[in-house]
């Protein structure tokens, strides 16, 4: 019992215990503003004059302001282990780079802004990790490309997306139409051309999308837009109606885009580009019965052609409407040709067979078709060995039809069947090249008179080696045209097209009449006059030939003369025998000379006359004595 009070008197001696205090928090870095007393936790540095990312922020902060500084890259480790950070804002930087994974660790993140930097492109490790991102702000950057798995970790949740004043000219379609959470879409103030059919069919939450701004000359309809009479925007509808601009875009007012016009809104500022007609009108000022389109004409085809097994072989063909037609080709078994191993079909008509064989001959179809209609053309292929040269016999020579080459002449039934693989007969509509040169045709097609209000005729037409069309403007009252300056020895493809007044709308439109191809004829050839270097090789050979033979005359006297002279050089006498001379020296007399005595080594020499007699001998003679 004496241990209990014991133990009372000691407890007030034990020291009292202190609650629990909070963690340190990390320090708040320069020039910058923290909200630490309260949650969540907010560190402001707007203006601050920043560089780079603080490296001293506090990892539990939920909003991080970085506006209006200086910091040109984010790194790996700048924004590391801020797992619960929900507003992110880098707007008004000098940002270029990015660091991939540079916000992994931020998953708890709804909002980022990086507009108003210096990005270029954005690639598929940038964005890792933003699970959770519902508002992604890249407005007012230099992007180029945009990867088509850089949207991939927010795909499910994002909310917000603004792409506006970039220098976008693509972009990953397919991708987009995977945010089916989008409410807001802004592409803006770009460089898009086109956008495919269907890309935002799946955006069923879509308010607004905004595309004004752009290089687009049609819009194509959208599953999406079925909802249009209920999401236009009429007076007094409510303000969750669906939002579409598209003003500051070239548009091509044609029938493609009628569906855009029959919305009847008042709030945009769309204008027609083109065609002439409607140019610089104001979209929602222009009659829908004044979108109308033109059906396809064929203009161009190659001409049949026969190439060897084993060799490509290039079919062409060309076409005129509004809108541009587009040609597809169907081979001879009825199958619809593309891109193969074997093929290449190219958006300007023409398709390329890069190896053919034996069974890829017959009548190839080239239709070009657009939203008006679609016309077709036929061209013929032969594979297989190549025809046995024809020779031109160069001494014959066809004399000048009335001394003018350029003369037209009907063509006579042996021309005309002797062409009938590279003449296309006249359309029922009747036009027809009743006569034609070498460098001229005439041209002629029926009266009109069916078709009220004509203004002009149109004649389009290109040679076989030329794909750039010639147009000619004729008057209402011609029935006839003389073509000149075309080229000798080619085959051309003409059409004619009426240019009229439709009194449903009051617009100038057109309409063909027929088309027909001909050939012109082969320059000819002057009968006199042989070719340069015909001319100029014969010269040189007859030159040749002649100094050739004034050699073999000249080698040829000199062995005559050098016989006659019997083996002698010209020019010298011939002699018998050889003829030694021999020569003496003596005092006067004949006869072997005496012995002179020495002469005295004191005495003066004397003057002694020397005479030289010399002798001829021959063989017949022989020396005397004295």
């Amino acid at each position: 019992m004496a241990v209990l009070p014991l133990l009372l008197c000691l407890l007030p001696l034990a020291p009292a215990s202190s609650p629990p205090q909070p963690a340190t928090s990390s320090p708040c870095p320069r020039r910058c503003r923290c909200q630490t007393q309260s949650l969540p936790l907010s560190v402001l540095c707007p203006g601050a004059g920043l560089l780079f990312v603080p490296p001293s922020l506090d990892r539990r902060a939920a909003e991080l302001r970085l506006a209006d500084n200086f910091i040109a890259a984010v790194r790996r480790r700048d924004l590391a282990n801020m797992t619960g950070l929900l507003h992110l804002s880098l707007s008004r930087n000098t940002i270029r780079h990015v660091a991939a994974g540079a916000f992994a660790d931020l998953r708890a993140l709804r909002a980022l802004h990086l507009d108003g930097n210096r990005l270029t492109s954005l690639g598929e490790g940038q964005l890792r990790g933003l699970v959770n991102l519902r508002h992604l702000i890249l407005s007012n950057n230099q992007l180029a490309a945009l990867a088509a798995s850089a949207l991939d970790d927010c795909a499910e949740t994002l909310e917000d997306l603004d792409l506006s004043y970039n220098n976008l000219e693509q972009l990953p379609w397919e991708a987009l139409g995977r945010l089916g959470n989008v409410n807001t879409l802004g592409l803006d103030h770009n460089l898009l051309a086109s956008v495919p059919a269907g890309a935002f069919s799946r955006l069923h939450k879509l308010a607004r999308l905004d595309m004004t701004s752009n290089r687009l000359t049609t819009i194509p309809p959208d599953p999406l837009f079925s909802r249009l009479p209920l999401l236009a925007r009429p007076r007094g509808s409510p303000a969750s109606a669906l939002v579409l601009a598209f003003g500051g875009n070239p548009l091509h007012c044609n029938c493609e885009l009628v569906w855009l016009r029959r919305l009847a809104r008042e709030d945009d500022l769309e204008a027609c580009a083109s065609p002439p007609a409607l140019g610089g009108r104001y979209f929602w000022a222009v009659g829908e019965e004044e979108f109308v389109c033109e059906p396809p004409v064929v203009t161009h085809r190659s001409p049949p052609l026969a190439v060897p097994a084993g060799r490509p072989a290039a079919l062409r063909c060309r076409a005129v409407g509004d809108p541009e037609p587009r040609v597809r080709w169907v081979s001879p078994q009825g199958r619809l040709l593309g891109n193969s191993s074997r093929a290449r079909a190219f958006p300007n008509g023409t398709l390329e067979l890069l190896v053919t064989e034996p069974g890829d001959g017959g009548i190839f179809t080239c239709i070009a078709a657009n939203a008006a209609g679609e016309a077709t053309a036929a061209v013929e292929l032969t594979v297989g060995p190549p025809p046995p040269p024809q020779l031109a016999n160069s001494t014959s020579c066809d004399p000048p039809r009335d001394g003018d080459p350029d003369a037209l002449t009907p063509p006579s039934a042996a021309s005309a069947s002797a062409k009938v693989a590279d003449t296309v007969p006249p359309t029922d509509r009747g036009v027809q090249v009743t006569e034609h040169g070498a460098t001229a045709a005439l041209v002629q097609w029926p009266d009109q008179r069916p078709i009220p209000g004509i203004r002009m005729y149109q004649i389009q037409y290109n040679s076989s080696a030329d794909d750039i069309l010639v147009y000619r403007m004729i008057p209402a009252d011609s029935r006839s045209f003389l073509l000149t300056d075309l080229a000798s020895g080619r085959t051309y493809d003409l059409c004619v097209l009426a240019v009229y007044e439709d009194s449903a709308t009051g617009l100038t439109a057109t309409r063909p009449v027929g088309c027909a191809r001909f050939s012109t004829e082969p320059a000819l050839q002057p009968c006199g006059a042989p070719h340069a270097p015909f001319l100029g090789g014969t010269m040189i050979i007859a030159l040749g030939g002649v100094i050739v033979a004034s050699v073999l005359v000249f080698i040829f006297v000199l062995l005559m003369r050098y016989k006659v002279h019997g083996g002698q050089p010209p020019g010298k006498a011939k002699t018998p025998a050889p003829v030694s001379s021999v020569c003496s020296q003596t005092n006067g007399a004949l006869g072997p000379p005496p012995t002179a005595p020495a002469p005295e080594p004191s005495a003066p020499r004397a003057h002694t006359v020397v005479q030289l007699d010399c002798e001829s001998w021959g063989p017949s003679h022989e020396p005397t004595g004295p």
